[in-house]
This record gives structure tokens, sequence and C-alpha cells, in this order.
């Protein structure tokens, strides 16, 4: 006679879901489509939580700013920036997921440095700059988003404690990831910065371009919102 199964609790459950959810995060591209796998993770958890409702409500949210499409997320991504491995994506999941209490930071900003950040980072993020650049300047990321190969694009998230602030990301990528002929450099030892996104506006006011980012703009890409 086998033994009676034993449950997982609800806290283990959301404990686990939430693990997943930031490894997703942090690793999109063992996931194949990482939309896909957050929708998965994103529809248990608030399963759990008895809040579905709650994902239909981001999507019309997402929708209103511009950054969702008939593809998901991706879609809004496409006329801004390169085709990467999921970790443009995954940034903008993470600032839903923070708002839900799930993600799990790597560093939270003081309110002094994260107010010198949102003084600065626009005007900053006008001229070309690297990886170390980012850090140098602002320390480590909150959450790296897309692994630290530095010959492969990669998102870097800072946060502070007050859910009111919105995220600053860091939108990085290299030659050696992309197979297209296009304006990008050779491959280089770190990636380049593309742009800087923060804000809770329209979708695609929130990017400061460098300059090498706007040269790497996809060309005829735009899709029907």
């Amino acid at each position: 006679m086998t033994g009676e199964t034993v449950y997982a609790s609800p806290d283990e459950m959301r404990s686990y879901l939430m693990d997943h959810l930031n490894n997703v995060l942090r690793r999109p591209g063992m996931y194949g489509d990482v939309e896909a796998a957050m929708w998965m993770v994103v529809n248990h958890l608030l399963f759990l939580e008895r809040r579905p409702e709650v994902w239909e409500e981001q999507k019309r949210a997402w929708g209103r700013q511009g950054a969702w499409s008939p593809t998901g997320v991706k879609g809004a991504f496409s006329p801004l920036l390169p085709p990467d491995h999921g970790c443009s994506v995954a940034s903008v999941y993470a600032e839903f997921a923070r708002r839900q209490g799930w993600l799990k930071p790597d560093r939270v900003l003081d309110a002094e440095a994260y107010a010198a950040m949102r003084s600065t980072v626009r005007q900053w993020g006008q001229r070309d700059r690297v990886w170390a650049d980012v850090t140098a300047a602002f320390g480590p990321p909150s959450v790296l988003f897309g692994g630290a190969n530095p010959f492969y694009r990669k998102t870097l998230g800072y946060l502070t404690e007050d859910l009111a602030q919105p995220m600053v990301f860091f939108h990085l990528g290299n030659r050696a990831d992309r197979d297209t002929e296009s304006c990008w450099p050779p491959a280089l030892t770190e990636p380049l910065l593309l742009a800087v996104r923060c804000g809770d506006g329209k979708f695609a006011d929130s990017f400061t371009f460098t300059p090498q980012g706007q040269c790497l703009r996809p060309k005829g890409t735009e899709y029907l919102q």
C-alpha cells in the first residue's frame, strides 16, 4: 500500500512559483519564448492568490501605454530595439512582478541614490556608453536580465523601495549575438548601451536612445495598435 500523498501548502507553492518567476526573468534565454513562460507562472500565481482578473487588467494597461501588441510585449519593442533573447521583454514583466510583490531584487537603491539617478539618467543616456560605464555610474543593478556573458544582449534594472517610483532600465547589446548586416560595430568585449527606459507614460516616450542605439533601431517593423 502506498503512503498518502502530502501536498505542498499554499505558502510553499507561492514561494516555489516566485522563485521560478525570478529565474525566468534573469535567464530568459533558457526558456525559449519568455512571454509564454511568464504567462504560465503569472497565471498560476494569480490563481493561487485568487486574483485572476489582475492579468487581464494588466494587459489592458499595457495596451493603453503602447506596451502591448498582437504578439505581446515583444511587439512593442520591435520598432525600438534590435531583437534579443528576451531580456528586454523580461524587464517589462519585472515591473509587473514588482507591483505584485513577487520580484526579488539583488539590490535596492536608497531614496537618495534613486533620486540622483533619475535626475541625470536621461541626459547621461544620450551618449554612447558600455556596460562598465553603467555600473561605474550607478552601481550593480537590482536585477540583471540576460546573464553575465558580455557577448550577448542584456538589460540592467534598478529600483527603490517606493513602488510609486518606476524602475530604470538600461538596454544593452553586442554585435556578436546578431547575425545581421547593420550599423553594428565589430563584436566588443562588453555590450553597448542602446537605450535607457524609465517612466509610466507612453511606452515609446520612456526611451532615451544613445547615438548607437538610434542607429540600430529596426526599420519597417512598426505594428498596428
